[in-house]
């Protein structure tokens, strides 16, 4: 076993296809801190990942052309090839950063970011199909990689205990939340009167999520419909994009609560630079997943200082905790009610609003990169988990 400063680092980041993904691998990377006692970081990923990463002494960066094809051929590579890759290039420990891995290295960490196969009733949400299939699968995979694995990184604490239940108790495994862009922190939205004023304008609600199943764009929208039908000024806008099912049930929701185009509107996909300009025209936060593992868009709205109306389902309130009011995400009344506490107080908005940015401030990615590394570090050296 090598000593502390002079263990080699191998980082699977081949599948990171996701802008989540990629953004936590360049937090964690860009921070990297030599001091933690990891001589070297070997980094596998596409070309355009590669790219986009600074070079630096420390970092050696490795690419295949089986990355840019099929999903079989990224499998096989990671299966088949990946191993002695690892192996030759000295590595002596291989962290995982999608936790659908079918790499036999060893010792192995791996990072757990998804947890839709998990999340009670949200799997079956899909009906059996490709995309059901997808996920039993992806649950199978994973619970092995967990259970090989010499250590797990979660995000936040549900998901820890989330997994557990599905794959048993895990030996080792600490906590390393991501962090936020600090542009995000320098948004000035609050507004210090949210008092509906018909002479004025609107109240501006943004809720930032692609469409899908467990995202509950359609409630979301059948609340502000019955926010107006109440007599009350209020927009939505919905930036995302998204397509299938999920995406056809919420134009159908927007056709029939909103058929002049009035007050709803949805924006595709746009670049993550672009974001703060849109929350800094924004009064009100609308947050409405129900399957999270440690929500981006979330502490970016709780960064910039929007009062947020929250889901009340998994992780969000160890998140957002005292910094928003809570709802249903199934339910638009209790939807429609929540960000109607929001407007009638002035106070509430203050405080939770307050409280969110305090929080916020807790996520950074110097943070998160020193715990990631530092676990990797320790559990190699049989150290015992102090993170």
């Amino acid at each position: 076993m090598k000593s502390e400063g002079e263990i080699v680092v191998g980082i699977d980041a081949s599948r990171n296809r996701s802008g989540g993904a990629r953004a936590h691998l360049l937090g964690i990377i860009s921070n990297f801190d030599e001091k933690l006692g990891i001589k070297a970081l070997h980094l596998w990923a596409s070309r355009d990942l590669l790219d986009s990463i600074d070079d630096s002494p420390w970092l050696v960066k490795h690419y295949h052309p089986f990355l840019e094809r099929s999903l079989a051929h990224q499998l096989f590579w990671q299966a088949f090839k990946l191993k002695h890759s690892a192996q030759r290039a000295g590595c002596d420990m291989l962290f995982a950063t999608d936790a659908s891995t079918v790499c036999g290295f060893s010792p192995l960490i791996v990072l757990s970011q998804d947890l839709l196969s998990y999340e009670p009733g949200v799997m079956q949400s899909y009906a059996w199909g490709r995309d059901r299939l997808r996920l039993e699968v992806i649950k199978v995979i994973q619970n092995q990689a967990f259970r090989r694995s010499k250590g797990v990184l979660f995000l936040t604490k549900y998901a820890a205990e989330l997994v557990q239940k599905s794959c048993g108790i895990l030996s080792k495994i600490a906590l390393a939340p991501h962090g936020i862009d600090d542009v995000f922190r320098n948004v000035a939205t609050f507004k210090e009167n949210l008092s509906i004023d018909n002479t004025f304008r609107p109240v501006r609600c943004v809720y930032v999520s692609n469409a899908d199943m467990y995202k509950h764009q359609e409630h979301v929208v059948e609340a502000i419909r019955l926010l107006r039908d109440d007599g009350l000024d209020v927009e939505l806008k919905l930036i995302g994009g998204g397509s299938g099912l999920a995406q056809s049930k919420l134009v159908n929701a927007i056709a029939r609560c909103d058929p002049d185009g009035q007050f709803v509107s949805q924006l595709d996909f746009i670049n993550h630079a672009d974001l703060p300009s849109h929350l800094a025209n924004a009064d009100l936060y609308i947050f409405a997943s129900s399957c999270e593992n440690l929500p981006v868009t979330l502490l970016e709205g709780m960064a910039a200082g929007l009062p947020i109306a929250c889901s009340n389902r998994g992780p969000m309130p160890e998140v957002l905790q005292d910094g928003g009011v809570y709802f249903d995400p199934e339910d638009s009344g209790s939807i429609a009610a929540a960000v109607n506490r929001l407007i009638d107080s002035e106070e509430l908005c203050s405080q939770v609003t307050k409280n969110a940015r305090r929080l916020a401030s807790n996520y950074s990615w110097s943070i998160c990169s020193q715990k990631t590394f530092g676990f990797i570090r320790d559990t190699y050296l049989n150290k015992p988990n102090t993170l």
